[in-house]
Parts: C-alpha cells; sequence; structure tokens
C-alpha cells in the first residue's frame, strides 16, 4: 500500500479506508481466548513500565467487548494504585458549523472502582460517562475558550487504533485510528491548552501518547502493508503489542 506525505487527501483517504476494511475482516476472525491472553500480556507489560508506575494522571480508552486489547484490568489496576484515571467522553461541541467536528472528545476523571462499574454501556458495548455527571467530574481540556486553570493535565495517555507500524525513515510509531479524528482533535486542543512550562523539547506537550494493539494489528515491513500518513497525523511515543512486546519511536528509548 503507498504511503508518505505525498499522498494527496483523496488518496490517503482511499488508502486508510482500505486498511481500515481490511484490518476489520483481519479482526472478526480472533477468537475471544486470543484477545482475552493478548489482553493480559499488555496488561503486565504495562504494570512494570516505569512511565505508567509513575503516572499521577492516566487517560485510557474504555475498550469495545472485542476486535481490541481489553483495558478493563488497567483501569481497575490504575484506581487500586491511586492513579487518577480519566476516560473519553464524546458530547456536542460549541464550534460552528465549518469551524471543526460537531463532536468533541474530552477526558473526565472516574471518582471510583464503583463510579467505573456504574458506567452504562452505548451501542457499541463501551462502557459510556452519563452526561449528567459530568459537572461532577475534573476535565483534561474542558470546552474551547474555556478557563485553562481548570484544565487538568495528563501524564500518559493510552490509545486504541486499527493499525500501527513503524516509519522506515524515522523509526516513529505510526498510528491508524478509526477515522473519526476524535484522538488527533482531542490533543490538537490539549496542546492549546498547554502551558510553555509544560511542553516538551519537541514543541509537543509533555504527556506520553501510548497506544495498545493486539499482534495481528501491527503492520511489519516484511508484510508489504503500510500505515498511510499525511501531515497531520502524529506519530506516538509506543506501542504495547499482545505478543508482550513494546515497540518505540526512535526518540524516546530512553523511556523506561
Amino acid at each position: 500500500m503507498s504511503q508518505g506525505l505525498e499522498m494527496n487527501s483523496s488518496s490517503l483517504s482511499v488508502a486508510k479506508t482500505q486498511l481500515r476494511s481490511l484490518m476489520k475482516q483481519r479482526l472478526a476472525s480472533l477468537s475471544q481466548e486470543s484477545i482475552t491472553s493478548q489482553s493480559i500480556k499488555v496488561f503486565d507489560s504495562l504494570s512494570k513500565f516505569k512511565p505508567y508506575v509513575d503516572a499521577k494522571r492516566v487517560a485510557v480508552y474504555l475498550s469495545m467487548p472485542g476486535g481490541e486489547i481489553q483495558t478493563d484490568p488497567i483501569v481497575r489496576h490504575a484506581i487500586s494504585s491511586g492513579k487518577q484515571v480519566f476516560v473519553p467522553y464524546l458530547h456536542k461541541s460549541r464550534l460552528r458549523p465549518g469551524d471543526g467536528p460537531t463532536r468533541l472528545m474530552d477526558m473526565v476523571s472516574l471518582k471510583s472502582i464503583e463510579d467505573y462499574e456504574s458506567l452504562q454501556r452505548d451501542k457499541w458495548g463501551i462502557p459510556s460517562i452519563d452526561a449528567a455527571t459530568v459537572h461532577e467530574r475534573k476535565r483534561s481540556v474542558g470546552e474551547l475558550g474555556g478557563d485553562k486553570s481548570e484544565d487538568v493535565s495528563l501524564d500518559l495517555i493510552l490509545l486504541p487504533g486499527v493499525a500501527f507500524d513503524i516509519d522506515p525513515n524515522s523509526q516513529a510509531v505510526r498510528r491508524l485510528g478509526h477515522g473519526k479524528g476524535f484522538y488527533d482533535y482531542f490533543l490538537h486542543r490539549y496542546t492549546l491548552a498547554t502551558s510553555p512550562e509544560q511542553m516538551s523539547l519537541n514543541g509537543r506537550p509533555a504527556v506520553l501518547l501510548y497506544a495498545l494493539a493486539l499482534k495481528e494489528q501491527f503492520l511489519s515491513s516484511s508484510s508489504g502493508e503500510s500505515v498511510p500518513v499525511g501531515p497531520h497525523d502524529q506519530p506516538i511515543d509506543g506501542l504495547f503489542l499482545g505478543d508482550g512486546q513494546i515497540k518505540e519511536s526512535a526518540k524516546c528509548n530512553d523511556a523506561n
């Protein structure tokens, strides 16, 4: 599959759609036993990972029942370890039509294990925050144009994705998302809300971005497959795989 910054927006969109379709078919054949086993290996790797151990505020996606690494053990462990855990919350944006997406994703805090267990599942089977409780929770960004003093900075964000690979030139881990742009736009807003002293040397917020993936979601260079990227696609710091491996972008090999 062709890839790289030289792709125009149309061919890039087609390439991403084709890869998402291919991965959906590939993951549909996985047994629940395999997903559970791989999820346990990811949890074992993460629980010993120094940036996670040291993190005080962790954001993590809440998983679908199948087709991706299950995050329930991670959420429970993080809360029981005394970390402040943030999870995605989707809501209508206040942006005018044409100024951005109609729906935004923020990260909002969980208050306890009981709070987490009380979440109701949405139509995809994902535990979801009740809109009526959002005002009681801390938020990592808040509304655009909101009071930045209320923003809570994060130490580590654990992301989902459809497919991953390593850029042969930069050796950065690349991620293909589900196509809604929720995480990309959240990270853009998070950057805007980050104070200068919280920025890293490369001009990005100091928060670490690691994804969790089944081994089938990682495209090796020998497969002839690759993640198509455009100028707005942000590389991540690393990737936890279901076979126990941790793949890291070249710039952060000293992270653990």
